[in-house]
């Protein structure tokens, strides 16, 4: 079945990337593994054996069919790198726009094929992306490193839970703290909140088996589970013991991007 790494951004590149992302997989002529994708409320940069791609910030859960041989090398952009990529990240929700960028896919695809050790090519796979991305995104400016502290608020503190709390946060008006989303995430604060809670009770179904649907409400800052569960149904189109029952399966959903 296909395996999934994440390891952290270095240094170098921790105002960009949140983190780097590869699965790979070696399936069976004529077997396919469904993997669906709950992804962060942010942009990604994928890199392919074939191709290099943008994937823009989804609003619902995604699948991909996986068959054959395949890797992937990607980083999830943190807002200060989209401009880079994207100058208008809103046109790229719940799309994949592939991106001319041969020395990126070389030297990427270069570290894939080296090691027989997985960690040892991931880590090369990592140190190649992140050089690239050194050299090529110029150094973010203030307003870049003010989008990156708006994520870090909605993403780190529970108690954020509509745009004047960001905007208390950052000492930013409401409409200033929309501009930076609609800049650097092409995603409105509202969801950004929004789907990152549901990132993390999805990731709590999915990693304690134990927890209920209430406690996981009560502590995400919902009014009541039947809340959360409405909100589960609307933006992943399942249930969350649907989801549960899946994380179970072989070829389970899991937190991806």
């Amino acid at each position: 079945m296909p395996t999934f790494a994440r390891l952290p951004a270095p240094d170098s590149v921790a105002q960009l990337v949140r983190w780097f992302w590869i699965p790979e997989w070696c399936l069976p002529a004529g077997q396919t593994s469904r993997q669906q994708l709950i992804a962060f409320p942010a942009c990604n940069l994928v890199v392919e054996p074939a191709v290099v791609g943008l994937a823009g910030p989804t609003t619902g859960s995604s699948y991909r069919e996986l068959t054959g041989t395949g890797w992937a090398v990607g980083a999830l952009l943190r807002p200060a790198a989209v401009p880079h990529f994207a100058t208008a990240p809103a046109v790229l929700r719940d799309r994949y726009q592939l991106l001319d960028l041969p020395a990126l896919r070389e030297r990427v695809g270069r570290a894939m094929l080296e090691p027989d050790d997985p960690p040892a090519r991931h880590r090369q796979a990592v140190d190649a992306f992140a050089t690239w991305l050194s050299d090529t995104v110029p150094p973010p400016r203030h307003e870049a490193l003010l989008a990156n502290r708006m994520a870090d608020v909605i993403d780190a503190d529970p108690t954020v839970r509509t745009v004047e709390d960001i905007a208390r946060h950052l000492r930013l008006s409401a409409r200033s703290v929309q501009r930076l989303a609609a800049r650097f995430i092409g995603l409105p604060p509202a969801a950004m909140i929004r789907r990152r809670r549901l990132q993390e009770a999805a990731q709590r179904l999915r990693d304690d088996p134990e927890t209920t649907l209430a406690d996981v409400a009560a502590d995400l800052g919902y009014s009541d589970h039947a809340h959360l569960a409405n909100e589960f149904r609307s933006v992943l189109g399942l249930t969350p013991g649907a989801y549960r029952r899946r994380t179970d399966a072989a070829g389970s959903p899991r937190v991806e991007l």
